[in-house]
């Protein structure tokens, strides 16, 4: 008698080797990440095609993409491995955590927000790992997808995930020292060669402030590294517009000053909604935000070579 190939279904190992290999676009990419042969995989992702009735992933010079019904599957297969390894994680007990941890962020706030919240939550709950993921490209679909568990996001409208409110950081007006510290006026803006930081969620929100201003964004000069930006300021190529996070510290030969109009990012923890309440995410966002609470205060933006105050609270 002929199985019923609609009757079986797939395992999770099969669903596993599909998403690693779609993630990293190619077997043999995927099988070195893994640690395991590519024959494996193959034969995984054959079964899974044989399951279906049909190609899951195209194979080209360029590499290996999901067909239009490996996309489709790949989202109920995204959702199935991580429910598995999110009913594991709900069993645990709040003082005796395990398991992995990954965390994506922009390159300031992985540099001055994170590590002293992920030093307390390390000796809080040894037993986890963290690993740190770029989120300048977006961060909000690497929580979407489910490869990050958390990620930190400018906190604005954000479909299907849940934010947790977490400190305002300001933009600041970014000069070589000697133009010295008064007041920037709106005609700055638009009469100096303006650097900007390089494509991302935040350059976006520049570029909206620049419009309003009266600066036309096509003349910005992107650059993708804040050092280079800096680096370039501070021998008279240029200014730019960065938030305070990214300038700290303030190297030699710029000032930071405050904007004609106030430019703030309010940054929020991002994480699925029905997995806010695991013990991991939930013991790493209260981690964070005691850190952030305990955070020394300093006195108010002040127009010197010096930066202006840390970010402030919002809780």
């Amino acid at each position: 008698m002929t199985p019923d190939r609609h009757a079986a279904l797939p395992t999770l190992a099969q669903l596993r080797a599909l998403l690693a290999v779609a993630d990293a676009g190619g077997f043999s990419e995927a099988a070195a990440e893994l640690g395991v042969s590519q024959s494996s995989l193959s034969e995984a992702v054959g079964k899974l095609e044989a399951l279906v009735g049909k190609p899951l992933l195209r194979r080209s010079r360029s590499g290996t993409s999901p067909t239009p019904a490996g996309e489709r599957l790949l989202l109920h297969a995204r959702t199935a491995v991580q429910a598995a390894s999110d009913a594991l994680l709900a069993a645990q007990d709040d003082r005796a955590l395990s398991g992995t941890l990954r965390v994506a962020s922009f390159r300031s706030t992985a540099t001055h927000l994170l590590p002293p919240a992920l030093a307390a939550f390390r000796a809080q709950h040894p037993g986890v790992r963290v690993t740190l993921l770029d989120g300048d490209t977006g961060s909000e679909d690497l929580v979407r997808r489910g490869q990050a568990d958390a990620a930190i996001v400018i906190e604005e409208p954000q479909p299907g995930l849940r934010l947790l409110p977490l400190v305002v950081d300001e933009y600041l007006f970014v000069a070589p020292a000697s133009r010295g510290t008064h007041p920037v006026q709106p005609e700055e803006l638009a009469s100096s060669l303006l650097l900007a930081p390089g494509p991302n969620a935040c350059n976006a929100r520049l570029m909206t402030y620049l419009r309003r201003a009266g600066v036309d964004p096509e003349d910005a000069t992107e650059i993708g590294e804040d050092s280079v930006i800096l680096g370039m300021v501070a021998h008279g190529l240029g200014v730019s517009v960065m938030p305070r996070l990214a300038l700290t510290p303030l190297p030699p030969g710029v000032v930071a000053l405050p904007l004609p109009e106030p430019l703030l990012r309010p940054l929020a923890l991002a994480t699925l909604p029905h997995r806010a309440g695991l013990p991991l995410l939930r013991a790493f966002s209260a981690a964070l935000l005691e850190v952030l609470r305990r955070a020394p205060e300093a006195p108010a933006p002040a127009p010197t070579p010096e930066l202006p105050a840390r970010p402030s609270l919002l809780h």
